[in-house]
């Protein structure tokens, strides 16, 4: 057991996104370590140590205003430098009155674009899992669809590794780093960080029973799970099916956003919205339903950090097709799904064609897949894997 400092700004079991995995993190870390939680809690929210109960919680409320434009929070994260300064001379003064901790662990934020409150302190630290700053295929650019204003400033990220000197510090003496993909590794190289690992950024409890595809017959179920933004490929997939208008496939898209009138517009304008379904958000019992329900789970986002629905669909046992980057091209082999580049739409449709053909028309295939891919999620995607993982490395970094 080590004595754990967890750096998390959002904790929130109650709530979505980054605050409900870094909950998954320090509830699972306090069954094993001697854990104390750094965070804020949104106004008007649960508090998190009345939702830890047990578990030494330090937080701070969020500051006023935030939660008023809820996106933007969530994907710039303006609160974080005060949540910063706060933590950081929070655990000065925790130094000082002679606390020691064995380790230190940032979970999130998940882009890299968030330094380490403890750098310099002389306190071993992990971050990550980490990602983000995963740019466009170059033949995407144009094709990029509308996306509020502030998503462009993603592309700040690669100038803040180069010159934000506090950013930089923080990876570059991290006892380790932790990425949610291979890519990171590469964006991360010309700071030589002393040691980096692949670890996806959240998990899976367990897996759901097995679901017997063997005698299905008739009609193929494509479904896809996800935000509806151009960049994760529904817009593709609907390309693919109007390339192969015959083809015996239907297509159910669970989730929304702001491509989805684009994405009907263009079924419509192929001939094939006969066959697509927009389900918009639904509760996670509908969803578990449509992953019993599909054959084959497509999903061609090509700018992806992570994607926690890829193990989703890999624990119920769905063969995949998936963009060879960033999270998924790591996530899934050769042996639980079929993997494409991404270098132009009309490529990229083209190959997404081909791909579905040839599940429709090789039962085999689907099933060696299937079983590959609920297989491999139990090396990749599994909770209490990453869990025993992360506690290895603290053992090693900091008893």
């Amino acid at each position: 057991m080590s004595k754990l400092l967890l750096i998390a700004p959002t904790c929130d079991g109650e709530d979505v996104g980054e605050a409900w995995v870094s909950f998954q993190w320090a509830q699972r870390l306090a069954e094993k370590h001697d854990l104390t939680l750094l965070t804020y809690y949104k106004r008007g929210r649960t508090p998190t140590a009345r939702q830890l109960p047990g578990v030494r919680v330090i937080e701070w409320p969020e500051p006023p205003l935030l939660g008023r434009a809820e996106r933007l929070n969530s994907m710039l994260k303006p609160g974080y430098l005060p949540f910063q300064r706060r933590a950081r001379h929070w655990v000065k003064d925790a130094l000082r009155n002679g606390e020691t901790f064995d380790v230190a662990h940032q979970p999130v934020p998940v882009a890299m674009r968030y330094p380490c409150p403890v750098v310099g302190l002389g306190i071993p630290y992990l971050m990550g899992p980490v990602g983000g700053s995963l740019d466009n295929p170059p033949g995407f650019a144009q094709d990029d669809g509308r996306a509020p204003w502030y998503v462009g400033l993603r592309a700040l990220d690669r100038y803040r590794m180069d010159h934000d000197p506090w950013l930089r510090r923080s990876y570059q003496q991290a006892a380790c780093v932790l990425g949610i993909a291979d890519y990171v590794q590469s964006f991360l190289a010309p700071l030589g960080v002393r040691r980096f690992e692949v670890m996806s950024e959240t998990g899976i409890d367990e897996l759901p029973a097995p679901v017997d595809r063997s005698g299905r017959a008739g009609v193929l179920r494509l479904l896809h799970v996800g935000r509806l933004v151009r960049t994760k490929g529904v817009r593709d997939v609907i390309r693919a099916l109007g390339l192969a208008p015959n083809l015996p496939v239907v297509l159910d898209v669970v989730g929304d956003g702001f491509d989805r009138a684009a994405c009907e517009a263009l079924a419509a304008e192929l001939g094939v919205a006969h066959k697509v379904t927009f389900h918009g958000r639904l509760p996670r019992a509908e969803v578990d339903g449509l992953y019993q329900k599909a054959d084959v789970f497509v999903f061609p986002s090509y700018r992806e950090p992570g994607g926690n629905v890829v193990f989703e669909a890999m624990a119920w046992g769905l063969p995949l097709i998936v963009v060879d980057r960033g999270g998924p091209g790591s996530a899934v082999d050769d042996a639980s799904g079929i993997r494409l580049p991404a270098e132009t739409p009309e490529q990229l449709a083209r190959d997404l064609c081909t791909a579905i053909t040839t599940l429709v028309e090789d039962p085999a295939e689907r099933e060696k897949l299937g079983a590959g891919a609920r297989h491999r999620v139990t090396q990749v995607g599994l909770w209490q894997s990453k869990i025993d993982r992360v506690s290895q490395l603290y053992q090693e970094l900091g008893g």
